[in-house]
Parts: structure tokens; C-alpha cells; sequence
């Protein structure tokens, strides 16, 4: 494969502001009937302290200052009852809403995937009492509403799974990891482990060797404490019951280092683990954007596994 190179992306939609859950027009080109936005906290957002913090990036694609998070949900024709979030990244600064989340929604719709698009709350001391769970608790939430309302969307409510670029990787595989501790209010005591991870150039050490600065500056501050930077290098927070994995990223990457998913692809396979990871030997960061084909092994591992 040809080094590939940074390209420009492009919004797919502009944002539209609706309460709690409302129908948008399908996207151009989408084979799905629908799209939902889904309030992920209609009854006030957990950790959240008052702020004046006013969302932007519609136009862009690329969100800021999320404070109501949302799942965007695109629907397939012929739903195989398989869901996934999508966790775009972005160094957990901006969001790459569209480039990395709507368009990858598009390509697993077309195969009949479930996908639902995760606009989180960035970690952020304006808008959080804590900023390093805000960003998990999304993800826990989604899971959660996903899980208790499975057959509304016509899925197996064993088969949701968490899909994650860069940060987003390290979102995804923090989930990945701590679902063993609720980060939410959770009664009913639903289960919060996704049954699958699948994760894409992902970050997932904040270790000052590999880490991603940026990522990690942003989540866990400047002058972490040895116990934070032990907790979120998910690497670390492996067992025997973390979900079965596929990874993808390129050799040459230049701004997360690809012994973030080798190191974590030897963590789960000696906790037996199944995981399956595809190196390409150049591309650098973010090549999805020039490799169309990209997504076809992913594919075939979710025939494999029966979540195709």
C-alpha cells in the first residue's frame, strides 16, 4: 500500500438541534431509512457542572464542546440484529464526527450492522467535575440504552460492540476494560461490557514511552499521578474476560506508535483472549481516509465471530 497522505474531510451533514429523539433525513448516499439522535442523558448529564461552553464544528464535521452527548443512529435495510458504536477520535481534543464516525456508520450499515455514532463530552475541567470518566461514562450510557432497548432497534443485546479511531481506540478499549465498575447510575444493574472491540490505530497506553501526549494531556492532565496513568493504560487493565478484539494500524504511524496495539494485542492474547490484528506496513495515522479497502478483513473477522 502507498504512503498515504493527510486529506481534507468533509461534512456529511449539518448538525440539527432537536430535544431528547428526533428523525433526520437519511444521509446521501445511505442505505438506511433513517436516522435517530438519541439523548444519551434526557434527565440531566452526570458529573456535568455549570458552564457556558456552546458546541461548535457542525459545519466541519469536527465537534467541540459537547456537553449533551448523543448517539447518532443509522439504521441498515435489513438489520442483522448486530450493533455497533462508533467512537471517533481526535486526541480527545475535537471529535472526527464525520470523517471517522458517519462514514464508517455508512459502511456498516451497507452490511447490515447496527451503528450508532457517539458524540461524547471531551474531557474538560470547564464542564466536568471529573474529566477523566466523563468521556467513559458516554460510552457506558450508550451501552447501557442500547442494551435495555435492543429490540426496539431490532438487535441481539448480545451483540453490541464498541468500534474506536485513535482516542476514540482508547475510549472504546477503556470501556473495553473497566466494565467492571459502573461510572453511571445503573439500578438495573445492565451489563456494560461490550461483547466485541474493535479498534483502529487506536491509543491505548498513556505510559510516557507510547503514550499519545495530546490524548493523554487532555484526559489525565499535564502532571498525572503514577495511579492514573496505570489505570488508563488499558493495556494493563486486561483479563480474562475482556471482550474479543480486532485491531488495525500501520507501521510507520507517526503520531500514536504501533506498539500501542502490538503491546495490547500480547496482553490479550496471553489472557487467551481472541484477538486478531492486521499491520499495514505503511499508511501512517488516519489512513481509512486513501484505503477504501480497509474495512473488509473487519468484515470477514464479524463473519467469523457470527456478527455478520
Amino acid at each position: 500500500m502507498k504512503n498515504l497522505k493527510k486529506i481534507q474531510m468533509h461534512p456529511l451533514i449539518k448538525n440539527i438541534r432537536k430535544p431528547a429523539v428526533c428523525l433526520l433525513l437519511s444521509l446521501a448516499g445511505l442505505k438506511s431509512h433513517a436516522q435517530e439522535i438519541i439523548t444519551l442523558f434526557p434527565d440531566g448529564v452526570p458529573n456535568a457542572k455549570p458552564n457556558e461552553v456552546v458546541e461548535t464544528g457542525a459545519d466541519r464535521g469536527l465537534y467541540k464542546g459537547v456537553t449533551n452527548p448523543t448517539l447518532e443512529y443509522i439504521k441498515p435495510e435489513n438489520p442483522n440484529g448486530t450493533a455497533v458504536i462508533v467512537i471517533a477520535g481526535g486526541g480527545y481534543g475535537v471529535i472526527v464526527f464525520n470523517g471517522e464516525g458517519l462514514s464508517t456508520a455508512k459502511s456498516l450499515a451497507d452490511k447490515g450492522v447496527s451503528a450508532f455514532v457517539l458524540k461524547y463530552r471531551l474531557p474538560s475541567d470547564e464542564i466536568m467535575v471529573d474529566k477523566r470518566i466523563g468521556s467513559l461514562q458516554d460510552v457506558q450510557q450508550s451501552i447501557k440504552y442500547l442494551r435495555e432497548n435492543a429490540a426496539k432497534y431490532g438487535i441481539n443485546k448480545d451483540k453490541i460492540g464498541v468500534m474506536g479511531f485513535s482516542a476514540g481506540g482508547h475510549l472504546a478499549s477503556t470501556a473495553a476494560t473497566h466494565f467492571e465498575k459502573s461510572y453511571i447510575a445503573n439500578p438495573e444493574n445492565t451489563s456494560l461490557r461490550p461483547d466485541f472491540q474493535v479498534l483502529v490505530y487506536p491509543v491505548i497506553t498513556m505510559q510516557n514511552a507510547l503514550s499519545h501526549g495530546g490524548s493523554r494531556d487532555n484526559l489525565i492532565g499535564k502532571n498525572p499521578s503514577q495511579e492514573d496513568i496505570d489505570l488508563f493504560s488499558n493495556e494493563m487493565q486486561v483479563k480474562e474476560n475482556t471482550p474479543i478484539t480486532w485491531l488495525t494500524h500501520a507501521a510507520d504511524d507517526k503520531v500514536v506508535d504501533v506498539d500501542n496495539s502490538i503491546n495490547y494485542f500480547e496482553k490479550l492474547r496471553k489472557s487467551e483472549v481472541e484477538v486478531e490484528m492486521h499491520i499495514y506496513p505503511k499508511g501512517d495515522h488516519g489512513f481509512i481516509f486513501k484505503h477504501p479497502g480497509w474495512m473488509e478483513p473487519l468484515f470477514e473477522w464479524f463473519k467469523r465471530n457470527n456478527l455478520l
